[in-house]
Order: C-alpha cells, then sequence, then structure tokens
C-alpha cells in the first residue's frame, strides 16, 4: 500500500501561536491538496524552537530572557483547554494523519512548566499520543521540564504504525529500542538539528530499526523573526539562516529518498509503502532474532508520572 507523506519545514510565527497556527492549517491545504496523507511538522512548530536560548550569554541577558520565556508561556498550547483543536479539526476534515511538535503548557498541574511534545493526530481529529520529550538538551532545560515514558508508544493509523522521538532522543539508544519493539514502520523525528551528521543518523536508524525515516527541522532566516519579537535585532540578523531545515525521507535499511530540501521554506513530498519496514526486517530485526533477549533486557516504565497526587476525603 503505498501513501504520500509531506514534510513540512515552513517557519513559523515565532512567538505568535495563533498566527503560527495559521500558517500551519494553510501548510496543511496545501499537504493535502498534493494528495498528502500523512503531514509531519517540525520540533515545537507551535508556536516555534526557542533558538534564542542558544545566543543569550549564559549568566546574562536574563531580563531580556525572562521576557521572551513570557511571552512563550502565554503563547504555548494548553492541549486540555481546546489549543490543538484547530488542528484536530482539520484533520478530520481532510482525513489525514498529521504529527505535530509543540511547546506545550501543564495546566492540569503547576500552570507554568512547559514540555517539549509531538502528537500524532489520526483523521478521525483524535490524539492518538503525546509523546514529551524525555530530556531537553543542554540550555532548553531552561524551557522545558523532562517527560515521563507514558508517550513511549507506536500506534496503529490508516498509514502505518508510527512512533516519534524528539531531535536528540534519537541519540538515546534504548529510547530507539522501545520503538522498534513495538513493530514500527514509521519513525517520525521533529527536530532543530540538520546537516549531514543528523542525515547519516536518520540513515542509520532506518537501517538499524527497518522503518522508514522522516525528519526535519524548520527551515528558518532572520528575517522570519517578527518585528514584535522582544531583542530580535540583537539576537539575529536578517539574512542568516537560522536553520536549514534538510526535511528528508529515509527508506528501510537505509537510503534517502527525498531531500535534504536544504533551506527551502517548503513542504517535502515522497510516496512510501509502509509494509516495506516490515519486509526489511528480514535479515536485521534488532527488537527480534537479533535482539538476544537471553542476555540483554529492557524495562520500559510507561505509567504517567504526574508530580503530585491529591487524596481527599471521598477517595
Amino acid at each position: 500500500m503505498n501513501i504520500k507523506v509531506a514534510v513540512c519545514q515552513k517557519p513559523p510565527v515565532l512567538l505568535d501561536l495563533e498566527a503560527t497556527t495559521q500558517k500551519a492549517l494553510q501548510s496543511l491545504d496545501e499537504a493535502v491538496g498534493e494528495g498528502a496523507q500523512l503531514v509531519v511538522f517540525p520540533e515545537a512548530y507551535l508556536p516555534g524552537y526557542p533558538t534564542w536560548i542558544w545566543r543569550l550569554r549564559p549568566g546574562g541577558d536574563m531580563a531580556l530572557g525572562n521576557e521572551i520565556h513570557a511571552k512563550l508561556l502565554d503563547n504555548s498550547v494548553d492541549i486540555a483547554a481546546g489549543g490543538l483543536d484547530p488542528i484536530r479539526d482539520a484533520a478530520a476534515k481532510h482525513q489525514v494523519v498529521v504529527v505535530m511538535g509543540l511547546n506545550e503548557i501543564d495546566s492540569e498541574y503547576s500552570g507554568t512548566t512547559l514540555f517539549n511534545t509531538v502528537v500524532v493526530i489520526g483523521p478521525e481529529g483524535s490524539i492518538l499520543n503525546r509523546h514529551r520529550k524525555l530530556m531537553p538538551t543542554n540550555p532548553e532545560r531552561m524551557v522545558w521540564g523532562c517527560g515521563d515514558a507514558s508517550g513511549l508508544k507506536v500506534v496503529d493509523t490508516p498509514v502505518g504504525r508510527i512512533g516519534c522521538l524528539i531531535c536528540w532522543e534519537s541519540y538515546m539508544p534504548l529510547a530507539r529500542h522501545a520503538l522498534y519493539a513495538q513493530n514500527i514502520d514509521i519513525y517520525v523525528a521533529p527536530t532543530w538539528d540538520c546537516g549531514d551528521t543528523w542525515q547519516a543518523s536518520m540513515n542509520h536508524i532506518a537501517r538499524e530499526g527497518g522503518c522508514w525515516v522522516l525528519s526535519t527541522a524548520t527551515a528558518l532566516q532572520g528575517m522570519d523573526i517578527p518585528e514584535a519579537f522582544p531583542g530580535r535585532d540583537s539576537l539575529f540578523t536578517a539574512d542568516e539562516w537560522v536553520n536549514a531545515g534538510d526535511a528528508i525521507v529515509v527508506k528501510p535499511f537505509g537510503g534517502i529518498i527525498a531531500g535534504p530540501l536544504h533551506e527551502k521554506k517548503e513542504i517535502l513530498y515522497a510516496t512510501i509503502d509502509p509494509e516495506a519496514a516490515r519486509n526489511s526486517r528480514k535479515a536485521l530485526d534488532v527488537a527480534g532474532h537479533y535482539g538476544r533477549p537471553d542476555i540483554f533486557h529492557l524495562d520500559v516504565d510507561r505509567r504517567p508520572m504526574p508530580p503530585i497526587k491529591f487524596v481527599d476525603e471521598n477517595d
């Protein structure tokens, strides 16, 4: 069964959730118009990856960093309050599977902590899985909390079994293995990384896991940063490429079949056969006959780990 996939690396309107959501909806319309059945967006696309954290002076620029973070808080996605409903409604309207990266605010507990989250939305508009990044990387820890493993799942969709890891989670061998062990067809890696080394990693994962790999960062220039962004001119220059994007599609057992889409604010398209993943694992199935579970053993605790438990009188 061949399906058409779309990997979108168009820039968001950084720190503006409403405007970025509208851009996502436009990209969805475009991708569906090209016949896509699966549409993938980058890491933290709603309302944009916090690229400024790599540019603020350590120990300095505290006031500016706090001002930017306050805007991010105000423009992060509250899933429980319906913050993803426009995307979910569009997925249902078009009957398409959507993988969306977002800054998620924890409204259930602290009301303040943010998570780097990726969701898989089914063609009925339902959230099939929500995965929060297990370990933010370096200065990302000043923005996001650590997720638990409750979303470390591969889920059934009409286009195949999909699992997601975010950016450098793909360098966590045990996290990868946890997905491989769930009969994965399509491994989606929304990211902020790009370039030859990242592409080599995605090619390795396609070979190691015997699965399709779809990955993209956000193609972003300094000129794409809104004028209202605090400290824009001190942090970015208009002509620079903040990120090249480099969307790619890799076939099972390795080999890039589409991309990299380098320094282009576009959508990458490819036609894939999800069943090719299982067929590719005849010689190498690292979670099966090549795994030696008699020697190696992995336990994954997927129970939700809320930060607090309340016991009330009637419980």
